[in-house]
């Protein structure tokens, strides 16, 4: 497509509009719901601990499912100003503060592994998870979980999800949408609108400040004149 008699084929194509989808509102998992999916895991199974670290990880940070798998021991900074680091798209590294329960989960689910090169949840064969391993585990858990809240089997569950949960977590804290889009690596901050647009608990604040119209609501009644005009046509 280097040859010059088809640039002006070339500038039609690229002149053509994207093709408009529907935009759905994203899923997101209220805090009974969160609570709910960290209390499935069998924490008294090795895969059980494992599972619920994972999950308290997740709905806390906001990872991306490639940024989960991909943790390794090393990358899990603990003591004063816990954190956690990851390479996110475009090969960027961000660090993501820890909450101190969360710290300690992870101290605890760590022990005395010194490999710092090793997953930091591997598989039953030590190996890293991968992606689908990641949401057949999120599944399975969301299963349990409707059991004890069944508003989770109305929504279709994925690591994603999770991803949006802790979006709208900060969102309902008050957290401006700038830092949330730094929170979670976004490259845009208009990527973040999703969740403005999601949250009907901000749309409900903002509905209960505006005053209703000065409208009278009693039943119209036609005058003398009205009837009288009615009547001769």
């Amino acid at each position: 497509m280097t040859d010059p008699t088809w640039l002006m084929h070339c500038q039609r194509i690229l002149a053509m509009p994207n093709k408009r989808y529907v935009k759905r509102t994203v899923t997101f998992l209220d805090a009974d719901e969160v609570a709910a999916l960290l209390a499935a895991p069998d924490r008294t199974t090795w895969a059980g601990r494992r599972d619920h670290a994972l999950l308290l990880l997740a709905v806390q940070t906001g990872l991306r499912a490639s940024e989960l798998v991909g943790l390794k021991c090393g990358d899990v900074v603990l003591g004063t100003g816990a954190h956690i680091r990851c390479t996110g798209k475009g090969r960027k590294e961000r660090a993501t503060p820890l909450r101190r329960e969360t710290a300690k989960l992870m101290a605890a689910w760590i022990g005395d592994r010194t490999d710092e090169s090793r997953p930091l949840f591997p598989s039953i064969r030590g190996e890293r998870l991968s992606r689908d391993a990641l949401e057949h585990l999120v599944r399975k858990h969301c299963l349990t979980a409707e059991r004890a809240c069944p508003s989770i089997g109305s929504k279709r569950v994925t690591p994603h999800t999770l991803r949006h949960s802790t979006a709208m977590d900060l969102l309902h804290h008050g957290v401006d949408p700038a830092v949330i889009a730094l929170w979670l690596g976004h490259e845009n901050v208009e990527t973040t609108q999703i969740y403005i647009h999601a949250d009907m608990r901000m749309k409900e604040k903002a509905l209960a400040r505006v005053a209703a119209p000065p409208t009278s609501s009693h039943r119209f009644r036609p005058d003398d004149q009205l009837l009288a005009f009615l009547e001769g046509l």
